[in-house]
């Protein structure tokens, strides 16, 4: 399989727009899966760039190749510890050491002693002599304590420091955080666009439009779904296996996969309900639509679960009560 490592063409253009712009902070926003964190490396790799141009970084000095490996003296990157573990950025030493010891695990939100250490940074004098540059992502993982440790650096920024808030709940950040950035809201590409990207990332063509499907149409998610090897002759069956109640519909889901897969099902059964066309599945997947009201319910107790996904008390009870509940709700006619 060959894969390019390009940058998206609808990232690039969103790149090349927000460089002619000025500011100091930015805030970029919108649903998973748009490139949130892709378009927030990209500036802050041009903004560091020793030979930069108007379309992004030359991606061949040092200063880029820095940043390809994450050792960067002039960028810091925030994101809860267990996402910076899973992307390869290496973490601070006493938070490394703390985690190495067992002593706790890595946390799912951004840490205000990172924050801390962040501010401190910008305060420093640039290493490289382009300035610096912090990046925060996914930034609604800052708790309110971490949020206001932010604030008055990014009220007052010092001279040569430029920050960069990715978003895919720009709703959750405190609203003096938002005031003051300068929002971007993603773009929503161009379904051939996104074809083409996913084919040129190594997704076969029918491979690439189910997925596509399956992911609402949000390409980099797409793209996650096929890394993980997801089958879409498998993602088609799944509506009428949980309707009959097969468990081994959600056996290779993780319970927060498993719920958003329910939610998404869910959701396609409403708009159909309304009149709609169903965004995750084809219509001829999916079993007949149980009444609104069982559906609404549904919803809501989904919701519910997804807030304690991540820490289930036995993951594989959990899937059987999800299918056990899922049956139910699909089965009702009342």
């Amino acid at each position: 399989m060959t894969i390019s490592h390009g940058v998206a063409p609808w990232i690039a253009a969103q790149r090349d727009a927000l460089l002619a712009q000025r500011g100091h902070a930015w805030l970029l926003q919108g649903p998973s899966g748009m490139g949130q964190f892709s378009l927030a490396l990209e500036l802050v790799r041009s903004w560091l760039c020793d030979a930069p141009t108007a379309h992004g970084a030359c991606g061949q000095c040092p200063s880029c190749h820095g940043i390809d490996v994450h050792v960067h003296a002039d960028l810091c990157v925030l994101m809860p510890e267990t996402q910076m573990l899973e992307f390869g950025w290496p973490l601070p030493e006493k938070a490394q050491g703390e985690i190495d010891d067992k002593k706790r695990k890595p946390s799912r939100e951004i840490r205000v002693e990172a924050m801390r250490d962040a501010v401190e940074f910008s305060q420093r004098t640039s290493a490289r002599g382009r300035g610096k540059a912090v990046l925060v992502y996914p930034a609604e993982q800052m708790n309110h304590v971490t949020a206001n440790a932010l604030l008055k650096t990014l009220e007052e920024p010092p001279g040569d420091v430029r920050f960069v808030l990715a978003t895919e709940a720009a709703h959750e950040l405190l609203p003096t955080i938002r005031s003051r950035c300068m929002g971007h809201t993603m773009q929503w590409p161009a379904e051939p666009d996104m074809l083409g990207w996913l084919q040129g990332q190594g997704v076969g063509a029918d491979t690439a439009l189910s997925l596509l499907r399956a992911s609402g149409g949000r390409p980099e998610d797409a793209l996650a779904l096929a890394r993980a090897g997801r089958s879409p002759q498998a993602w088609a069956l799944f509506p009428k296996a949980v309707a009959r109640g097969d468990v081994s519909a959600l056996a290779d889901l993780a319970p927060a996969q498993a719920i958003e897969a329910l939610q998404k099902l869910c959701h396609d059964l409403l708009s159909v309900q309304a009149g709609a066309r169903p965004r995750y599945f084809a219509l001829a997947d999916l079993p007949e639509a149980p009444p609104m009201l069982q559906l609404s319910r549904w919803a809501r107790a989904l919701s519910q679960q997804a807030r304690t996904a991540d820490h289930p008390f036995n993951a594989g009870l959990m899937l059987e009560a999800l299918v056990a509940q899922a049956r139910n709700a699909l089965n009702s006619r009342h």
